[in-house]
């Protein structure tokens, strides 16, 4: 049905790793993989297997969870995006309520989590690429905001910038850019 790797991690493993909770559902324990050091593993990638056929509408979702914490979605794959790597944004532990370990508790451990779900129920197909675009938008916006506010006025509680503001910050993004190309790189995260 499905493999996952951990690149530089692992060697390729198929389903038979995750333990299966019920038709559509597998846990892989991280403490059988990797112990407390989970946090470490941020790259997993998931790939469906030849041969397997998921219906057009559903996709493999794939969740992360610390001790102690709520499953957190990390993305997904489907018949048309067959394989994925994903960041692994694991949720600070205990994060879901109080930790209580007991003498006869189990110990608690990270997992990751894999579902069959409806497509059209899922946030995203890659969240960290959300997040990342996100963020570049938002450095470009402050960007754009230092610069306005070099040339603005104000009036009462109104902040008042020249009409061709926009085309001068644009025009000047440019020609930095043209001139070192590693001014963009600090844009990205």
């Amino acid at each position: 049905m499905f493999g996952v790797v951990f690149p530089n991690r692992s060697f390729p493993m198929d389903i038979s790793t995750f333990a299966q909770i019920d038709t559509f559902h597998w846990v892989l324990d991280m403490n059988t993989f990797v112990g407390e050091a989970y946090d470490q593993v941020r790259e997993l990638c998931i790939f469906l297997l030849n041969g397997f056929t998921l219906p057009p509408e559903k996709a493999l979702a794939v969740y992360v969870q610390s001790p102690g914490s709520p499953f957190v979605f990390c993305g997904a794959v489907t018949v048309a995006r067959p394989s994925a790597v994903l960041t692994l944004a694991w949720p600070e532990p205990g994060a879901g309520g109080a930790l209580q370990l007991t003498a006869d508790a189990q110990p608690l451990s990270a997992k990751i989590g894999v579902s069959v779900e409806d497509l059209a129920s899922l946030p995203s197909l890659d969240v960290a690429a959300e997040k990342r675009i996100e963020g570049l938008a938002m450095k470009v916006g402050e960007n754009l905001f230092n610069f306005m506010q070099s040339f603005c006025g104000v009036d009462g509680s109104k902040l008042v910038v020249p009409m061709d503001i926009l085309d001068r910050w644009f025009k000047k993004f440019q020609e930095r850019a043209k001139r070192d190309p590693e001014y963009l790189k600090g844009f990205a995260l």
